[in-house]
């Protein structure tokens, strides 16, 4: 997940797709750029958002984010498509890299976080991920409740 430095005026978290974490076993997450319009990146500093329901997919040697959600810009000339594609920029290495994930290992690109970085450019990080079975997320949700009892008891002998 990313943190917010405190030096950092201009980093910002837009979105993020909280429930990944619950569906899918993270392995690796990767940092990548979005080429996006005017009108969409003015929307994205309105918090006009939602990566809940995308993926990212590689398609032609190209990584592509699919299904996310950028609200209209209203006082844009011209406006952009809600739900369109938008590429993902990631070096030619790590685009191999997730093409094997995918391809042969079984694995889903699932965006984690989207936010504007230190300089102020969009950025979203995509974690390389496994679908969890309902035991897992059993098993996980039982974990936590653990870890918050234990805390509550250690608050309470002190």
């Amino acid at each position: 997940m990313a943190k917010k430095p405190k030096s950092d005026p201009n980093y910002k978290v837009i979105a993020e797709n909280r429930r990944a974490r619950y569906d899918y076993a993270i392995e690796d997450d990767i940092e990548c750029g979005i080429i996006l319009t005017g009108s969409e990146v003015k929307s994205l500093r309105e918090n006009t958002t939602n990566i809940a329901e995308s993926y990212a997919a590689v398609e032609e040697s190209e990584l592509w984010l699919v299904n996310s959600y950028i609200a209209p810009y209203e006082r844009a000339m011209f406006s952009h498509e809600e739900r369109r594609r938008r590429k993902l920029l990631v070096s030619k290495k790590e685009l191999s890299r997730l093409w094997n994930a995918t391809q042969r290992e079984g694995m889903t690109l699932v965006p984690l976080v989207m936010y504007f970085n230190h300089k102020g450019i969009a950025k979203m990080k995509i974690g390389i991920a496994k679908g969890k079975k309902n035991h897992d997320k059993r098993e996980t949700e039982a974990k936590r409740d653990w870890a918050r009892q234990k805390q509550r008891l250690l608050k309470e002998r002190h």
